[in-house]
């Protein structure tokens, strides 16, 4: 059952991904100055550099407890 969530989790994150923009005052004034391409591609960049913390952080989260699992048993 779990295992089951994590997968319909993965593909909504997978879907959804491309309605997720971002942006910051400054990229704001910029993009405004812009073209549309220039604003989406912006907004990709911004999203990229998001998530690549999040994805270290997970991945180290995951090695420290399958070590901390191995040393238990």
């Amino acid at each position: 059952m779990f295992k089951g969530s994590k997968t319909y989790l993965l593909i909504f994150l997978l879907i959804y991904s491309e309605m997720a923009t971002a942006q910051c005052a400054m990229c704001k004034a910029v993009v405004e100055s812009g073209d549309a391409e220039m604003a989406e591609s912006l907004n990709t960049g911004i999203i990229y550099l998001m998530a690549f913390p999040y994805i270290l952080v997970a991945v180290a989260g995951y090695l420290i407890y399958r070590n901390w699992k191995k040393t238990k048993l």
